[in-house]
């Protein structure tokens, strides 16, 4: 039995499918993390990135997440080098 390699427009509709499905957890408010985490990877498999223009979703999301000091962290994990 020879295994059949998928078509583009099989590709193209499971892509669909996974990205829809994805959507209707989100935009539900069902999402668990698992879900918020998994959509986030299939972003960036899929090459996808965004840019936060003030008053966009990704533009408030950066707007309360922590700025992290690389150098403050190394020395507080390891000491002053």
């Amino acid at each position: 039995m020879s295994k059949k390699k998928a078509t583009e427009d099989q590709f193209n509709e499971l892509h669909n499918l996974v990205t829809t499905e994805f959507l209707a957890r989100i935009k539900s408010g069902e999402a668990s993390t698992q879900d918020l985490k998994a959509a986030c990877d299939w972003l960036a498999k899929n090459d996808i990135s965004g840019a936060a223009f003030e008053g966009t979703a990704l533009s408030k999301l950066a707007s309360v997440m922590p700025i992290v000091n690389p150098e403050l962290v190394q020395s507080r994990l390891y000491g002053k080098r």
